[in-house]
This record gives C-alpha cells, sequence and structure tokens, in this order.
C-alpha cells in the first residue's frame, strides 16, 4: 500500500476541513497516479469530493460509523479494510487523506508519494513528518516545479 499526499512546509495538509492549496499539476499528478488503482479514504476526504466517489477508481471509504457511501465499498476497521485489501494489488492501493487515516495506515504502507509545497498553509491537520521517521528515506526528489505561483517538488519516500 502506499500513500499519496501534499504537504506545506511543515507538513501541513488541510485547515477548515479543505486542502491548503489549489495545485493543477499536482492534481494532474495525483490524477494519473491514481486513475484505475484503489483509493482509501475516511468519511471527510469522500464528503470533500463534489461528485462523491472519485471516477476510474476503486473507492474505499474507512468510518467506523458503519456508513454507506454511493459508488464506494465501505469499512469500520483496519481488520476489515486489510481483509477487503487482500483482494486487491498492494501496488495498486494508495492512501488518499485525511489526516487520522493517514496516521492509521502509515504502518501499512511501504511508499509515499509527497508533494512538497515550499509554503507555510497555516494548517490545521498534518501528515506524518517522513523526514524525522528513522523507517522513512527520501529516494526521489523533481525539481522545483511551479504551480499556481507555488513551488512545488514531487517527492517519493520508501519504507526501510
Amino acid at each position: 500500500m502506499k500513500s499519496i499526499v501534499v504537504v506545506d512546509k511543515n507538513w501541513g495538509i488541510g485547515k477548515r476541513g479543505g486542502l491548503l492549496f489549489r495545485l493543477k499539476k499536482d492534481m494532474e499528478f495525483f490524477r494519473r497516479t491514481t486513475l484505475g488503482k484503489t483509493v482509501v479514504m475516511g468519511a471527510n476526504t469522500y464528503a470533500s469530493f463534489p461528485h462523491g466517489a472519485l471516477p476510474n477508481r476503486t473507492n474505499i471509504v474507512l468510518d467506523d460509523s458503519g456508513r454507506q457511501y454511493p459508488d464506494a465499498e465501505s469499512v469500520t476497521s483496519v481488520e476489515e479494510l486489510k481483509k477487503l485489501l487482500s483482494r486487491y494489488d498492494g501496488d495498486d492501493v494508495f492512501v488518499i487523506g485525511g489526516a487520522s487515516v493517514y496516521a492509521l495506515l502509515l504502518d501499512c504502507c511501504d511508499e509515499a508519494f509527497v508533494t512538497k509545497v515550499d509554503a507555510d498553509g497555516e494548517a490545521e491537520l498534518f501528515f506524518p513528518d517522513l523526514d524525522g521517521k528513522e523507517d522513512w528515506q527520501l529516494v526521489e526528489q523533481s525539481d522545483p516545479v511551479d504551480d499556481n505561483g507555488y513551488e512545488i517538488r514531487f517527492c517519493r519516500y520508501a519504507r526501510v
């Protein structure tokens, strides 16, 4: 399983129920990377999509309340999620948020695609700082790219 996320320079990912930045190039990267794959998210992330489930992907919502979601499978626990994911190729499964789901599932991931934005988004929610974790290593980083007035880098981390 993999994670895919956009972080600010403090590893912030969100505030007031939304993203910190609107980044066209990052959205294109997200779309290209997850298209045809399985995406795992929490209820708030699912609710943030204007048209519901992401098209052309298998959507799985981790929601301990047991709610059902249109065009998505729903699980109530990590154990139930792992059982469901055993039907899928782990290299094709991406955790896409939010903060609590990232924190809960990071130990199940062996790779993380992190778009780093060189700005402070004044976040309220954060992704674990992979640079500070001994069991994660930055293995690939793009040159800086301008995206909607922000300098971003596409980074890939691997569990060591």
